[in-house]
C-alpha cells in the first residue's frame, strides 16, 4: 500500500522532467533577433561584398535541417549595417548564436533589446530672441545646411511647424530619401522635412506583423511624440500656437533654419535595438549632422550596449549625438545613455506654468496646475462633495490610485475624487473618475514626485497638487464629516520664480558605469513644452479623447533632448568644422548653475539645491555656447583610449575600432579621469596611502587670438586643490594649452562634494563642474 504513492510520485517527477526537457529543447530551436558585429577588415578576398561574407558565416552555423529548409544564410538577415556599425541583425537560435561567437571575424553578438520613449516659450526663456530682432536666427543661410536626424515615432508632415517657405534647396551632400507608405507620399517631404524612413523588421520579428489598419507602416506619426520632438529641434515659426488657449504665442524650434530627417523606429509595442541601430547606421550614411534620440533602455556596459557602439561610429563620422537621460528620477543612479561620446540631457522647468486652484469647504485655497479646457466646468461659487478612497493620507492603495475598475460609482458619482499619482498614466486616472460618474479630480503627488507639478490636458476638470498640499487635502477629506471643494483654472502664467528647477522625474547620477565621467552632461527645458502634434490622437493620448489639436504640451527628458539637439545644430552652423566633442564642450562650459533669483539651481523633488549628479554642468545657455572662448576637444582615438581603461577584452575593444585599426597606447590616458572631458570627477580609492590624484586637461582657444585666462576654483572641505599653471596665455586661434589639477586628501567626506573650476578672461567664463567621491561607495 505504501509503495503506490511513491510510484506515483516517481511517475509525476519523471513526466515533469521529460516535459521540461522537451520544453528546453524547443526553446533552443526558437529563433530570436541578434545583432552580430563583424570586423570588416577580416573579410577574405574571395568574397565580393560584406553581405556575402556575413551570409556565409550565418550559413556555416545553421544546423543541417535548418539550412536545408531556409537555403542561404541571407534569408535570416533582417538588416545589414555598413556605416556607423559593421555587421547584421539576424534571426538565430541560441545554439547558433553561441556557435557564431566562435567564428573568425565575429566581434560581438548582442541580443535584441527593447527601448522606451522618454516622454513655445522655451526659445525666449533660453535667450534666443524673436526673429524680428537681431538674433541668431536672422543670420546666414548656412543654418539651412545643417540636417538633424530624429529617431522617434515618425512625423506629421501637415503641421505648420514643417512649412518650408523661404528655405533654400536641399543641400547637395544629402543622400537621404523619402520612403512612402500608407498616409505618407513623396510630396510629404519638402525643404524642411528632407528625409523620412521607417525601421520595423526587428519590431516585427519580436512582436509579429504590424496591423496596418491600426498603425501606419510608414513615416507618418500617429503617436505624436516624434512630431513634438522634431518640431522642438527645428520647427518653423508658427504664430498663434497654443493648446486649447494655453501657452498662446509663437512656437518655433531651437534651430528653425535647420532641416529634419525623420527615422521612425518606435511602434505601438516599443522600440527595438536592431531597428534603432539600422536607423543610426542609415542616418550617418544619409549625411545627418546631428542625431536626436529621445529614448533609452537600461544601462549596460559599453561593449554590450548596441546604441553606444553605433553612436561611437556616428561620432567618428563627425555626427553630434544627443540622448535623453531618462525619466527615472529622483532615484540616484537612474541614468541611461551615459557613454562619454553621447551628450546626455536631463530635464528642467521654465518660467511658465498653468495654474489651477482647489478651494476647500474649510475656506482654504490650494494652488496647483492644470491644462483642462472643456465644456464641463465646475462653478466657482458652488462647493462639490469631495471623496478620497484611500485609508490614510500617506499610503496609496488601488482605489486611491484610481486604477481602472477600482472606483465604486455609488460612492464617487457627482463628487470630486482625490487620486494619488502613480502606476497608471495621470490623464487615465481622470478617465477612470469620469467613467465612475465623478465630476472632477484632484491629482496628488506622492513622495516620489515631491512638489513637482506637471500639467496635463485632462478629460474632466482636474488640478494637480504637490505632496504636502495633497496630504493636507486628503487629511481634510478623511476627517471632515462632509468635505467639499471646487476647482478653478487660471490660464497661463509667465515669470515664474524660481526657474529653472531640475525636474523630479529627470534621471540622476552618479554614473556607476564610470564614476570618473560625470553625467548627465546638461539640463534643458523638459517640463510643459509646447510643440507640434499629430492629427491622429487627442492631447491626452487616450483613445477616448476625441479632441484634435495642432499643438500639445508634454513633459519628459524626451522634450529636453531635442532642445540640445537644436542648439547643437545652431553651433554646427556657426562652426561647421567643430567636432562633436567641441560642440558638447561649448554647451557644457557655458551652462549656468543659478536660477532667475540668483540662487543655486534647485531640485524639484527636495526643494534643496541640486548637484552635478542632477544637473550635470548646468542649464544650457545657447547664446554663450556659440562663443565659448575655450573648448575641451576629444578625438575618436581619445575616446578609444578611454575605453582601454575600462577593462574591456581585446575582442570587445574591436567593436569600437571598426573604421580604423585603433589600438591602446596606454601611455596617453593614465586613468579614465584623464579623458579631456569638460566635467571633472575625482574618485579617491579606499587606499589612504594614495593621498594625491592628478588629472590633466587641454583647452583649445576658439576666441580672439591673443587671449589671457586665469583660473578660479571653489573651495572643498575634503581636499586641497592645486592648478598648474594658474594662467593660460594664448597667442593664436586654435592654439592648445594644457594644465593639470591636483587633489590632495585633507579630510575625507562620507558624501560626495561638489564645486567648480572656471577659466576667465574678462569676457568668457569657461566652467567645469567638479565632483569628488570617496570609495567605498557612500
Amino acid at each position: 500500500m505504501a509503495e503506490n504513492p511513491v510510484k506515483w510520485l516517481f511517475l509525476i517527477l519523471a513526466s515533469c522532467l521529460c516535459f521540461a526537457f522537451v520544453l528546453s529543447e524547443s526553446n533552443l530551436l526558437i529563433k530570436k533577433t541578434y545583432i552580430v558585429q563583424m570586423h570588416k577588415s577580416a573579410m577574405p578576398a574571395s568574397f565580393s561584398s560584406p553581405l556575402e561574407w556575413y551570409s556565409s558565416k550565418l550559413k556555416s552555423v545553421m544546423s543541417d535541417t535548418q539550412s536545408e529548409g531556409e537555403g542561404d544564410g541571407e534569408n535570416r538577415i533582417i538588416y545589414s549595417y555598413q556605416n556607423a556599425f559593421h555587421g547584421v541583425a539576424a534571426q538565430l537560435t541560441e545554439e547558433e548564436a553561441e556557435r557564431l561567437k566562435q567564428e573568425d571575424g565575429v566581434v560581438a553578438i548582442l541580443p535584441e533589446t527593447k527601448y522606451e520613449l522618454h516622454t513655445t516659450r522655451s526659445p525666449m526663456f533660453l535667450g534666443l530672441e524673436p526673429e524680428e530682432s537681431t538674433s541668431i536666427w536672422s543670420q546666414k543661410l548656412a543654418d539651412h545646411d545643417v540636417i538633424v536626424g530624429v529617431l522617434d515615432t515618425g512625423i506629421w508632415p501637415e503641421s505648420a511647424s514643417f512649412n518650408d517657405t523661404g528655405m533654400t534647396p536641399v543641400p547637395a551632400h544629402w543622400k537621404g530619401t523619402c520612403e512612402t507608405g500608407r498616409g505618407f507620399q513623396k510630396h510629404h517631404c519638402n525643404r524642411k522635412i528632407v528625409g523620412a524612413r521607417v525601421f520595423y523588421r526587428g519590431y516585427e520579428a519580436a512582436t509579429g506583423k504590424i496591423n496596418e489598419k491600426n498603425e501606419y507602416k510608414s513615416p507618418r506619426d500617429q503617436d505624436g511624440h516624434g512630431t513634438h520632438t522634431a518640431a522642438t529641434v527645428a520647427g518653423s515659426p508658427v504664430r498663434g500656437a497654443n493648446l486649447l488657449g494655453y501657452a498662446y504665442g509663437t512656437a518655433r524650434g531651437m534651430a528653425p533654419g535647420a532641416r529634419i530627417a525623420a527615422y521612425k523606429v518606435c511602434w505601438t509595442g516599443g522600440c527595438f535595438s536592431s531597428d534603432i541601430l539600422s536607423a543610426v547606421d542609415r542616418a550617418v550614411g544619409d549625411g545627418v549632422n546631428v542625431l536626436s534620440i529621445s529614448l533609452g533602455g537600461g544601462a549596460s556596459s559599453y561593449s554590450h550596449d548596441s546604441l553606444a557602439i553605433a553612436t561611437f561610429g556616428a561620432m567618428e563620422m563627425g555626427v553630434f549625438v544627443s540622448c535623453s537621460a531618462g525619466n527615472g528620477g529622483p532615484d540616484p543612479v537612474s541614468l541611461t545613455n551615459v557613454s562619454p561620446w553621447i551628450t546626455t540631457v536631463g530635464a528642467s522647468t521654465m518660467d511658465r506654468d498653468f495654474p489651477g486652484s482647489v478651494k476647500l469647504g474649510s475656506g482654504r485655497t490650494i494652488s496647483g496646475v492644470s491644462l483642462y479646457k472643456g465644456r464641463r466646468l465646475l462653478q466657482a461659487n458652488k462647493q462639490y462633495p469631495l471623496v478620497y478612497m484611500g485609508s490614510n493620507s500617506s499610503s496609496p492603495n488601488p482605489s486611491s490610485l484610481c486604477l481602472e475598475g477600482t472606483l465604486d460609482p455609488h460612492v464617487v458619482s457627482g463628487k470630486i475624487v482625490i487620486c494619488d499619482r502613480g502606476i497608471n498614466p495621470r490623464v487615465q486616472k481622470g478617465q477612470v473618475v469620469k467613467d465612475a460618474g465623478g465630476v472632477g479630480m484632484i491629482l496628488t503627488n506622492t513622495a516620489a514626485n515631491g512638489e513637482e507639478l506637471v500639467a496635463d490636458c485632462h478629460l474632466l476638470p482636474a488640478v494637480a497638487v504637490g505632496e504636502m498640499e495633497g496630504k493636507a487635502i486628503k487629511h481634510y477629506a478623511l476627517t471632515n464629516g462632509k468635505p467639499t471643494a471646487t476647482l478653478a483654472f487660471l490660464g497661463t502664467r509667465l515669470g515664474v520664480r524660481p526657474s529653472p528647477v531640475v525636474a523630479a522625474f529627470s534621471s540622476r547620477g552618479p554614473n556607476f558605469l564610470t564614476l570618473e565621467i560625470l553625467k548627465p552632461d546638461v539640463v534643458a527645458p523638459g517640463v510643459n513644452i509646447l510643440a507640434a502634434w499629430t492629427g491622429e490622437l487627442g492631447p491626452s493620448s487616450l483613445p477616448t479623447d476625441h479632441r484634435r489639436v495642432r499643438f500639445n504640451i508634454l513633459s519628459g527628458t524626451s522634450m529636453s533632448c531635442p532642445h540640445v539637439s537644436g542648439i547643437a545644430a545652431l553651433i554646427k552652423a556657426r562652426h561647421p568644422d567643430w567636432s562633436p566633442a567641441a560642440v558638447k564642450s561649448a554647451l557644457m562650459t557655458t551652462a549656468y548653475v543659478h536660477d532667475n533669483i540668483h540662487n543655486p539651481l534647485q531640485d524639484s523633488s527636495t526643494a534643496a539645491a541640486s548637484t552635478p549628479y542632477d544637473h550635470g554642468a548646468g542649464h544650457i545657455n545657447p547664446l554663450k555656447a556659440l562663443d565659448p572662448g575655450l573648448i575641451y576637444d576629444i578625438s575618436a582615438q581619445d575616446y578609444f583610449e578611454f575605453l582601454c581603461t575600462q577593462k574591456l577584452t581585446a575582442m570587445q575593444l574591436k567593436a569600437f575600432s571598426k573604421h580604423s585599426n585603433m589600438s591602446c597606447h596606454h601611455n596617453t590616458l593614465a586613468t579614465p579621469g584623464d579623458l579631456n572631458y569638460p566635467a571633472i570627477s575625482v574618485v579617491f580609492p579606499e587606499d589612504t596611502a594614495i593621498s594625491t590624484l592628478t588629472l590633466h586637461r587641454t583647452v583649445t582657444n576658439v576666441g580672439p587670438p591673443a587671449s589671457h585666462y586665469h583660473v578660479v576654483v571653489s573651495p572643498f572641505k575634503g581636499v586641497t586643490i592645486k592648478v598648474e599653471p594658474k594662467t593660460l596665455n594664448f597667442t593664436r586661434r586654435n592654439q592648445k594649452l594644457s594644465y593639470k589639477i591636483s587633489f590632495t586628501r585633507k579630510s575625507p567626506q562620507t558624501m560626495p562634494e561638489f564645486g567648480g573650476l572656471a577659466w576667465k578672461d574678462g569676457v568668457h567664463k569657461v566652467r567645469s563642474p567638479i565632483a569628488i567621491t570617496w570609495l567605498p561607495p557612500f
